[in-house]
Parts: structure tokens; C-alpha cells; sequence
């Protein structure tokens, strides 16, 4: 069994539930983890068993104990650092053209061993600001581990109060590019369907016909081929999943995608011979913000990675549309 952690409530936490003092801890990192110490009976304030919803006071000694052979900080891997190609970069904010298979934060099972973009800028740039609800310095926004493309990161406190009005203003425009099943009835349209948690599989999203969130993307075929095509997105909300929701939603699935497949799309595949980039075939292609000091207008873009680039030349090879 790993020793016991003590900490102390510091008066900035007083009035924080216990459940989320936890889950700022970098050993635990996460509510999920947080809420199952508390419940085991692993975590006690003042010597005392509590409930996850217990509010904290200045002074008081939170102990813990995590369960794993060696606690390890999630955002100092010892591995060797990722590559990353960096597309811009100042002393507020740096942005990336993430690759995929690199998850944007650690994850919350503290047994995953990997780098994130987090551990990548925190290696690179030292100690960075973090959102208020979560441990996870730089990070402004997320993109699906499997996703390629623009990510932005936040190096001061001001970027970052500033980067994440914009997400949630609206006012950050973002461009994606997505190989998709079948070929859509219209060129270019709107899909405006709310999204929800999917009620059977609750670490999934699904359309919904009454509640959910507002979501929006519009989408322009760019390429046709037999069976696919190649498709730009731009979501206009930034609901998690949205895109490989929203085009399962009208029946075309995401190219490799293993989680969002539409009823129609189940069981296709690609041709014999065709490279299979083993990810869905999503990329951040483009993202336009105003700089968080001077307002300036700025874009960045990636080129579309050599995965998804060998499939489309194949299909332009051997699956043009007729």
C-alpha cells in the first residue's frame, strides 16, 4: 500500500466540497477518482470519514491514499517528449498542430502512463495557468485524442481568462476537415440538432429531439468519390463529439471512426487495398482568434497529416465518383 497523503486546506480552498479539493490534487486529478476515494472510505478530514459533497474549511487536514504502485505526477511522464510542430508562438500563446493519438489532458485513470499536450507545454514552457475547474495547465480548449489539427495554449493568466471568453462567446471560428462514409444528399447544409449524453453508453453523445444542448455545424462537400467523401465542418457551438455526432446523425460516420457509427454506415469499410489511417478521419484544419493582448485578428492552419492525405489520394486513384 502506498503512504498516506496529507494537505492541508489552505484559506483559498475553505468553502471547496471535498470531492473537488481532491480532484484538484494532481495524484487524483479527476472527480471521478475523487468521488470513489471518498466513497471507499480512502480519504478522511480531520480523521474522519466524510461525503464527496462536504464543504472544507481553512485549516482542516485532508488524507488520502491512492491506490496505484507509484504516484506519479500525470503531467511529468518519464518518457521521452512528443513531437509537436509549433505554428505560432509568444509570450502569451503558443499553438500547435497537434498530432493524433496525443490526448489534450491526462487522463483520469491515474494507471495511463502518456504525454499530453499539457505534459508537452509544461515541459516546454514551465508552470502555465489553468482553468479554474480543472488541473490542466495551458488548456483552452480540447481536441479528441484520435483528432489531428490547431490547438491553441495559454502561457499567462490573462490569455487564458481571455482565449476562454472567446470559446465561450462564440467568437473563435474553427474549420475541420473529415472523410465520411457515403456521400451526402446536398452539397453544403446546416445540421442543427440538440446533443446529449447518451443514456446507454453515458462517455458517449447522441442527437436528441427534446433537451439537450443547442449545436450547430455547417458542413460543405469539398470531393466525391464512390462511397465517400471529403468533407468540411465548421461547428459553430463546441459540444463534445459534435462533429462525429452530427454527420452520424444524417447517416455518413466518420472514415475509421470506432465509437459513432450510423445505422446504415455499421459495417462499411474501406476497399481492399485502401490505407486505413486506424483513427477517424477528423482534423483540425483551421482556427481564427483575436490575440488576448492586442486583439489582433489571428489564423492558424495545419495541412491535413500524411494518414488522412494517403487515403485521399487513393481514393482520388481508385474511387472517383462518376
Amino acid at each position: 500500500m502506498p503512504p498516506p497523503i496529507t494537505r492541508q486546506v489552505d484559506p483559498s480552498a475553505a468553502g471547496m466540497r471535498l470531492d473537488v479539493f481532491l480532484a484538484s490534487q494532481p495524484e487524483v486529478g479527476g472527480r471521478a477518482l475523487a468521488k470513489q476515494l471518498v466513497d471507499d472510505g480512502k480519504a478522511t478530514v480531520d480523521g474522519r470519514r466524510a461525503k464527496p459533497g462536504l464543504y472544507l474549511e481553512a485549516g482542516q487536514q485532508v488524507v488520502f491514499t491512492v491506490d496505484i504502485a507509484v504516484v506519479r505526477d500525470p503531467l511529468a511522464p518519464d518518457l521521452p517528449l512528443p513531437e509537436v510542430r509549433v505554428l505560432f508562438d509568444d509570450p502569451h500563446l503558443c499553438a500547435i498542430d497537434k498530432p493524433a493519438g496525443l490526448a489534450a489532458h491526462p487522463a483520469e485513470d491515474k494507471s495511463v502512463v502518456a504525454h499530453t499536450v499539457a505534459s508537452w507545454a509544461r515541459a516546454r514552457f514551465g508552470e502555465l495557468p489553468t482553468a479554474p475547474d480543472a488541473h490542466r495547465p495551458g488548456i483552452v480548449h480540447r481536441l479528441d485524442r484520435d483528432t489531428s489539427g490547431v490547438m491553441v495554449v495559454a502561457k499567462t493568466e490573462l490569455a487564458m481568462a481571455a482565449l476562454r471568453q472567446q470559446w465561450k462567446e462564440r467568437a473563435v471560428r474553427k474549420e475541420y476537415r473529415c472523410l465520411v462514409h457515403g456521400e451526402p444528399r446536398f452539397q453544403s447544409d446546416w445540421i442543427e440538432r440538440p446533443i446529449a449524453t447518451d443514456p446507454r453508453h453515458p462517455d458517449r453523445m447522441t442527437v436528441v429531439t427534446e433537451g439537450g444542448r443547442e449545436s450547430q455545424t455547417f458542413y460543405e462537400v469539398l470531393e466525391r468519390f464512390r462511397g465517400f467523401a471529403h468533407v468540411r465542418c465548421e461547428p459553430k457551438t463546441g459540444r463534445t463529439h459534435q462533429i462525429r455526432v452530427h454527420m452520424t446523425s444524417i447517416g455518413h460516420s466518420l472514415v475509421g471512426d470506432r465509437v459513432y457509427r450510423s445505422r446504415m454506415r455499421q459495417h462499411d469499410a474501406l476497399p481492399a487495398g485502401a490505407p486505413s489511417p486506424g483513427r477517424q478521419c477528423l482534423h483540425a484544419h483551421r482556427l481564427a482568434i483575436a490575440h488576448p493582448v492586442t486583439d489582433e485578428p489571428l489564423q492558424f492552419e495545419a495541412p491535413l497529416p500524411a494518414d488522412m492525405q494517403a487515403l485521399l489520394q487513393w481514393l482520388r486513384s481508385h474511387a472517383r465518383a462518376t
